[in-house]
């Protein structure tokens, strides 16, 4: 089981710190931080370069951390949160498949981070070499709840930005009470 839960970590950190090269350092055909920062303007996420290098830099660290197993609540929580936002910014409305440009892969993604919190990083980890080889259902909920919070922020955010920039000039925008739901 250790092996195969080091295959799944090394394959899904590898595609994350590529996906996250792409955006902060425009590798492997990414438009880097100003090509995606504009996409992230387009879709809400604003400020988009700061969002951009945010959202990849999260993406080579938790991907990195998965990858070695340490810390693997947070870095899954990490990874879970970039998840969700695509979910809700890009994919979300396009449906579940994405051959049509759907959520199936962040779906398929956040199961497969759910999963090695569960089960733990194995005992191929650094996590195990410091006494913590599983982790279990509460960490995995926890950490589901802490990436569900963070997209939340980010996407509150954004939309807070964007409300602003399209107020009238001298205008100041009212803010919505701490705890309050945004539309």
């Amino acid at each position: 089981m250790s092996f195969v839960l080091l295959v799944l970590r090394a394959v899904i950190a590898t595609i994350f710190m590529g996906h996250g090269a792409q955006k902060v350092l425009g590798k492997f055909g990414g438009y880097g931080p100003d090509g995606t920062g504009e996409f992230f303007e387009s879709i809400g996420l604003r400020p988009g370069k700061p969002m951009a290098l945010a959202a990849g830099g999260n993406e080579m660290t938790s991907g990195a951390l998965i990858g070695l197993g340490l810390a693997t609540p947070a870095a899954a929580a990490g990874l879970m949160s970039v998840m969700e936002t695509a979910t809700w910014t890009v994919h979300r409305p396009n449906g579940m498949w994405a051959d049509n440009g759907g959520f199936e892969y962040p779906l398929v993604m956040t199961a497969a981070l759910l999963t090695i919190v569960t089960a733990g990083p194995g005992s191929l980890s650094l996590d195990a070499a410091r006494g913590r080889a599983r982790w279990g259902v509460g960490w995995a909920l926890g950490s589901l709840a802490a990436a569900t919070a963070g997209s939340a922020a980010v996407i509150s955010a954004g939309q807070r930005q964007v409300s602003q920039a399209s107020a009238p000039t001298g205008v100041k925008t009212q803010e919505a009470p701490a705890g309050a739901a945004s539309s």
